[in-house]
């Protein structure tokens, strides 16, 4: 016979959840809701998303609810609240304006077992409705047990920003799939591992990139190859933009947080960099002038190498990749070696920089268009279309010119720009360390030498300039500026 004693047994004390977290099925069930006015309108619409028949009593309606009733979207009945409304019902909800109506409501559904709930008063209720994100077949409901309504809200709103809408996409393909998953492979550990793979690989990317043609595709050849454990990675050319980590993009976020690999440059701060999955590698590729820690060739190849390596590679580049950021060249060598990626563009310099700096790149009354520009040097000159940049009316950004700021404010005048041209150079803008000189395209470059400039700098010349006075509103003294450091910016 086996027995308990005291000493055999010890008892663990748990908290108590206040309601059980379900999901009902109600499509094509009737539920019955007890008020005609706005409240019961928002509740009838969360039924019929469902796919529930409400069935409404109340003495009047909402001009809404009158409508569905003529479109026979909903059935109704008008009048006080009976027992029998309750025939053939589902679930109940009380949302009228008398208390006395709704505990009558909550009363009669206990007592046949229906599952009541009545807006705004958790002690009447059986059920409650949760906040929820509808990223349909996935859904998140979050409750606070009827405790703050407003709170729950907040909390899903935080989860919403989080959790792209594509993941309903990725969902059905998978509920597509499980057949054919369940019969290639033989065990429940051989299906759960493929999912696994699949859904933290390049088919789920694929999915979220809006890409579901290829994300099929991708997912045949999974099924075709069979071999759960064998894979090749992808890899992830992700725009960090100018500096400041607010400005990074939600999906540039999930995907820094996903890779096992982070391939960065110098332009990327240490604050972004720490935003990163913590247990990741980190490569440091950086460029800088007359110093490049690997050659773009070799960044090409090493990025090819991990990938065939079977792992997921964020190359994480400042600004945005594909505006002089050489990202063009990268992808170009994936695609050649067959290797899965994407790209996840950013807040570029000249829209972050100009933003923070109070230099609006146009503007009705001075600019009617902007150019960009790289004024890196290549053999001390640089080659650039001079008379279509020293054009009237327009805003011309340069990237990496603070070594070549007055061949820059030279070629301006020479082509034709005023010499009383403003110009602002900034220095590590978005971020604590942000620094603002303006002056004349005649007199920048003297200014330059006078002043501890260092880089990364972005170049703005145009009349816009002349707003930066009045226009400012970022004050760095105000920010946190040791955790924004731009890795080695000698």
């Amino acid at each position: 016979m086996v027995g308990w004693s005291a000493v055999e047994t010890t008892l663990i004390l748990v908290p108590e959840m206040d309601y059980l977290p379900i999901f009902l099925k109600i499509e094509g069930r009737s539920c019955l809701v007890v008020g005609g006015g706005e409240v019961a309108e928002r509740k009838i619409a969360l039924l019929r998303d469902a796919g529930a028949r409400p069935r409404v009593v109340s003495r009047g309606l909402s001009p809404r609810l009158a409508a569905m009733v003529e479109e026979g979207e909903i059935d109704y009945r008008q009048g006080e609240f009976t027992e029998r409304d309750l025939d053939g019902v589902v679930l109940a909800i009380a949302a009228t304006d008398d208390r006395q109506a709704n505990r009558a409501v909550s009363e009669a559904a206990a007592a046949r077992g229906i599952p009541v709930n009545v807006v705004d008063d958790p002690a009447l209720c059986s059920f409650i409705m949760p906040s929820m994100i509808d990223r349909s077949p996935v859904q998140i409901a979050v409750s606070t047990g009827g405790a703050s309504p407003v709170l729950a809200r907040m909390i899903r709103s935080r989860l919403e920003s989080s959790i792209p809408s594509a993941y309903g996409r990725l969902a059905e393909l998978t509920r597509e799939y499980r057949g054919k998953v369940k019969a290639r492979f033989a065990t429940n550990e051989e299906r759960r591992l493929f999912w696994e793979r699949v859904l933290a690989g390049p088919v789920a990317e694929m999915v979220l990139a809006g890409q579901d043609t290829q994300a099929r595709q991708a997912l045949d050849q999974e099924l075709s190859r069979g071999d759960v454990t064998d894979r090749i990675g992808e890899v992830y050319l992700v725009g960090a933009g100018p500096g400041d980590p607010d400005l990074l993009t939600f999906r540039a976020l999930r995907l820094m947080q996903q890779a096992d690999v982070i391939v960065h440059d110098r332009l990327v701060s240490k604050a972004i960099l720490d935003m990163a999955r913590r247990d990741a590698e980190r490569i440091y590729v950086g460029k800088q002038r007359n110093d490049h820690a690997l050659p773009q060739e070799g960044i090409n190849e090493l990025l090819v190498r991990l990938a065939k390596e079977g792992k997921r590679v964020c190359r994480l580049k400042g600004g945005d990749p594909f505006i002089f950021g050489r990202g063009g060249e990268e992808i170009d060598t994936l695609a050649e070696e067959g290797i899965p990626f994407q790209v996840v563009p950013a807040v570029t310099a000249a829209a972050g920089v100009a933003s923070y700096a109070g230099i609006p790149l146009t503007h009705r009354d001075y600019s009617q268009a902007v150019v960009f520009a790289t004024g890196h040097l290549r053999d001390g000159t640089m080659n650039l279309n001079w008379p279509a940049l020293a054009q009237p009316r327009q805003t011309v950004v340069f990237y990496m010119g603070l070594q070549g700021v007055e061949i820059i404010c030279r070629e301006l005048i020479a082509h034709g720009m005023p010499p009383t041209t403003p110009i602002a150079l900034v220095q590590q803008g978005t971020t604590p360390n942000q620094r603002v000189f303006t002056a004349t395209l005649e007199s920048m470059p003297r200014k330059v030498q006078e002043t501890d400039i260092r880089p990364p700098t972005l170049i703005i010349v145009g009349e816009v300039v002349r707003l930066h006075e009045k226009l400012r509103w970022f004050d760095p003294s105000h920010e946190e500026q040791k955790v924004f450091g731009v890795h080695d910016r000698r």
